[in-house]
């Protein structure tokens, strides 16, 4: 039987977000901290944000369930006898089955982590978190088998003394393997393939057929199709992924002019693609700074991956103290009125930026400063680090925001055919227009991965196809406000223009990032123009109809998947 949720979500799904970013003096901001005793006497829980509350309904004194994402932009309250929470896998079995024989609504969640609530739904949810153990190891086919609630970071720790990794990481390591997989997730690498990719089976406990096992060498269209399922077809309960030989990382960080990197003849650009395994960039709008981060492997004459078993094997030779790095922004802030010393000191990155922002972020002229003083950071900001790989591909994403992240195919075997560089050509003019600026901070993130065999994913396409994923932000000011409403309202119209400049280029929004027509942060005009736009992407006719095998009922639906996949 399940355990009461507050119980559980405050000890298993506490999150506390430290308001770090991810510097080189910095280890990855994100840690999670278990205080079941003082969260259940507060009566809250954070979890993807995530919170455990005692509403009463009007009608029928009903507790609630509060579950809010973790970019703090959708939340939903599930009646707390509907919020399931399964501890073993018979259990997963039989409360899918019951809810398919009610006709019960039960959206599975991983980490809450999606910024678009695609796993959100006030009817019922399912949490995987409690079906968290690693099943199996094969080192000899360098391959781990586990269940779908375990997190990233769990997972790494635990196949680390077998010397293994994952391929490659996303920004946040406190995803559930389940959404790590099923919204098609990406790092960054020209040759890296979404992280689906490296799905060998899976096992998937359906509505219609019960628990069925998928794999890459018996399954085919269906296997290809449930890689990248979104949590529509059944929930993921096990995966098996191939891994690769842990392996250690320098990262390099290093500004480069804009003009020259958008020189039309594409030579810097061709040669970061091919120099490095991993690169992105961080364009800096209203400056001429972009923020490259490139990492290759050691050389093997390093340890090896059993001698560490934590982070703390990173290392930067970065030799400028972190507070003469943030002197820009400091000194940015001090000299607005009002301010005092107290407002500076001991202040990460993230929290001087966002300080910044609040003071006036519609307002492009003073964004234009806050860019300024962020590009002098990063110029004092090079430098090198080395590490397990694990610890160096995640970095933070900030806090509350608005986001949309767009992919679209740039060429061939990382060779980019330009598209890339033309999208923000295009995206960085409209942006600095003397007519309509855009109040836009840093940074824009560009990222490349090669393609994906799963016909859902973004990155749909040949092993040798090169895709970019470039994502724009707003920071969203803490609590409801007006300030907030505004931001809200600004970033929509930015979203717009964003889509549109990427739909010559046959661009596709991440799945995590989609919102509905009519929601905030939508690129969308109406739901019959995203309906086109997805059909023409990606084989609707042939999901819907595993879909409706797998799900008759449309039990593990929700607001989202109908509007997404809706004839």
């Amino acid at each position: 039987m399940s355990a009461p949720p507050r119980l559980l979500l405050a000890a298993r799904w506490c999150r506390v977000v430290p308001s770090l970013y991810h510097a080189h003096a910095h280890a990855h901001a994100h840690s999670y901290s278990f205080v079941a005793a003082s969260l259940a006497a507060a009566g809250i829980t954070l979890g993807g944000v995530l919170k455990a509350e005692q509403a009463q309904d009007n009608t029928a004194g009903a507790d609630f369930t509060h579950i809010v994402n973790w970019s703090a932009t959708h939340d939903v309250q599930v009646p707390t006898n509907k919020y399931y929470q399964p501890e073993t896998h018979d259990e997963l079995v039989r409360i899918v089955a019951e809810a398919d024989k009610s006709r019960t609504k039960l959206r599975p969640v991983g980490s809450a982590l999606s910024p678009n609530g695609l796993a959100l739904n006030g009817e019922g949810m399912l949490s995987m978190a409690l079906l968290d153990n690693v099943v199996h190891v094969d080192q000899a086919k360098r391959q781990v088998t586990c269940q779908a609630g375990i997190r990233i970071s769990e997972l790494v720790e635990a196949i680390r003394p077998h010397g293994l990794t994952l391929q490659n990481y996303a920004s946040i390591r406190e995803q559930q393997v389940g959404g790590f997989t099923q919204v098609g997730a990406h790092g960054t690498g020209a040759s890296i393939p979404p992280v689906d990719e490296t799905v060998v089976s899976m096992k998937l406990v359906t509505p219609g057929e019960g628990v069925v096992t998928l794999s890459r060498d018996e399954d085919g269209s269906a296997f290809r199709l449930a890689k990248c399922g979104l949590g529509a077809l059944g929930v993921l309960s096990e995966v098996t992924l191939q891994c690769v030989p842990a392996y250690r990382l320098v990262e390099r960080t290093f500004v480069v002019p804009r003009s020259q990197l958008l020189a039309k003849d594409g030579k810097l650009h061709a040669s970061l693609l091919n120099q490095y395994m991993h690169v992105r960039y961080m364009w800096i709008p209203f400056t001429d700074t972009v923020v490259v981060v490139g990492l290759n492997p050691e050389e093997e004459k390093e340890t090896t991956a059993t001698d560490s078993s934590s982070s703390s094997s990173s290392s930067s030779n970065s030799s400028m103290p972190m507070e003469e790095r943030l002197v820009p922004l400091k000194h940015l802030l001090l000299r607005q009125p009002g301010a005092r010393a107290a407002d500076v000191d001991g202040r990460s990155f993230a929290d001087l930026r966002d300080a910044l922002l609040r003071r006036d972020p519609l307002n492009p002229e003073w964004v234009r400063k806050v860019n300024a003083a962020e590009a002098a950071f990063w110029a004092r900001n090079e430098g090198v680090r080395r590490g397990w790989s694990d610890e160096l591909l995640g970095f933070d994403c900030g806090g509350e925001q608005w986001v949309v992240e767009i992919a679209f195919p740039c060429g061939d075997s990382k060779v980019s055919d330009g598209g890339d560089l033309d999208v923000m050509r295009n995206l960085l003019a409209a942006i600095e227009s003397s007519d309509n600026p855009v109040p836009a901070p840093a940074p824009i993130e560009q990222r490349w991965t090669s393609g994906s065999s799963a016909p859902m994913s973004p990155a749909s396409g040949s092993a040798s196809s090169l895709h970019t994923w470039i994502g724009i932000i707003m920071y969203l000011p803490p609590g409801p406000s007006a300030q907030r409403d505004a931001v809200t309202s600004r970033f929509a119209g930015y979203a717009t223009m964003f889509g549109d400049l990427c739909q010559p280029y046959n661009g596709t929004v991440h799945w995590a990032k989609l919102e509905l027509p009519g929601n905030d942060g939508t690129i969308y005009k109406n739901l019959k123009e995203m309906q086109q736009r997805l059909r023409r992407k990606y084989p609707m006719d042939e999901f819907n109809a595993l879909r409706q095998r797998f799900d008759p009922n449309h039990v593990l639906s929700n607001e989202w998947v109908n509007g997404v996949f809706s004839k």
